[in-house]
């Protein structure tokens, strides 16, 4: 039997949230090009404090069974003197807490393996270049890439899982090829390639033209079968799982019927250099979540959003439940109304299982309900509806 292209979040995402992420923090030496967060040397007074946290977490718990992934982020969680205690709070309440730590001089073997007896199963690094230049130009700071590397091996080899993240912009394109060969022979969990959102210090970086984003999402498709991959807010890549899959199972050329670019080209001759193309494994379906439907975002001082990169308050936990805020609010609900989404978004046939990256329209235009700024498809020029008919 064929494996479905997607997969469903197994649960009722207008209640429950797939995965909570919480901002326990700002603070963070490192000065990244792409932060969301605007990180700051020091702590906010104003953080959740620990007992804060903690209900927190109890919200959390009151959705239900299984309870949502949680993500401890920051800025650096490490800053967080009580962030071991606040783990294992986490563990005791149910929850399976991963913690996506900065590659400070606080990522140390001991500490990872603080967070591994804490409770935690699962960190995520970032990787934004293939090389010490590339990748430490990006953070800011000299030494980032050799720290990330080392950590990376000692987060496994003290039974930590580890998922790599990728922010995607003009200047590492090219690296693409060469980063997800790292992930494949030092092993992950899952490469996380995430499509720049130009806030925060964002801004500052060039985006991705539309015609670029099919290259680069057509190339993550290409290599699924080699390297465990799952794209963030690259909701299009859904669309790009259908197309892929009808245009397999009919032998069609995907690189002409998509019209994909010589992006697309240099990238998959570059992952064919490092047998990236071809294997057999099982590919990783992407999964249908987006901002608001399936994920909420709670900062540093307990203000709730769709995500953090869709700074749209929607209510404060110190307040007024989570579960209520996210079932309730009208910032939430709108979200998840495929109706109610504008442009080519609005009119698209693969609207229900995609719609777009919310964040990204808003940082463009201003409107979180406006079209995907990075796509370029066209509502109905896919040449074979009826096969896609039976996939949606």
């Amino acid at each position: 039997m064929t494996r479905h292209p997607l997969r469903s979040a197994r649960r009722d995402t207008a209640s429950t949230p797939f995965i909570v992420i919480w901002e326990a923090t700002r603070a963070c030496p490192l000065a990244c090009l792409h932060c969301r967060a605007e990180a700051r040397p020091d702590r906010d007074p104003a953080e959740l404090t620990t007992g804060e946290a903690t209900e927190l977490m109890r919200q959390i718990t009151a959705f239900g069974r299984p309870a949502p992934l949680f993500v401890i982020t920051g800025g650096d969680p490490f800053a967080r003197p009580d962030l071991y205690d606040l783990i294992r709070r986490a563990r005791e309440l149910g929850l399976s807490p991963a913690v996506s730590p900065s590659a400070t001089p606080a990522l140390t073997p001991a500490a990872l393996t603080r967070l591994h007896r804490a409770g935690a199963s699962v960190i995520s690094l970032s990787l934004d270049g293939a090389t010490a230049a590339a990748h430490d130009e990006f953070r800011g700071f000299g030494g980032v890439f050799g720290r990330t590397l080392r950590a990376w091996q000692s987060a496994r080899d003290t039974g930590l899982k580890v998922q790599i993240n990728t922010t995607v912009t003009r200047t590492n394109l090219m690296d693409l090829p060469d980063i997800a060969h790292l992930v494949r022979e030092r092993g992950a969990l899952l490469w996380s390639v995430f499509l720049l959102i130009p806030t925060g210090r964002g801004r500052a970086l060039t985006s991705l033209t539309a015609a670029e984003t099919e290259d680069v999402l057509n190339f993550v498709h290409d290599i699924g079968r080699t390297v465990p991959v799952k794209t963030t807010e690259a909701h299009h890549f859904r669309r790009v799982a259908l197309q892929r899959h009808v245009l397999a199972v009919r032998g069609a050329d995907h690189e002409q019927v998509l019209g994909l670019g010589p992006l697309y080209r240099d990238l998959r001759r570059r992952a064919e250099a490092h047998g990236l193309i071809g294997a057999d494994r099982n590919r990783r379906p992407p999964i249908d979540v987006n901002a608001g439907r399936g994920l909420v975002f709670v900062s540093h001082t307990g203000e709730v959003s769709p995500s953090g990169f869709l700074p749209l308050p929607a209510g404060n936990v110190r307040e007024r439940p989570l579960t209520d805020i996210y079932r309730d609010s009208e910032v939430f609900t709108s979200l998840r109304d495929p109706a109610r989404l504008g442009g080519r978004c609005g009119a698209c046939e693969f609207g229900s299982v995609c719609g777009g990256s919310r964040s990204r329209a808003f940082a463009v235009t201003g409107d979180a309900l406006a079209e995907e700024p990075w796509c370029g498809y066209e509502p109905g020029s896919f040449p074979y509806p009826g096969d896609l008919a039976e996939l949606l």
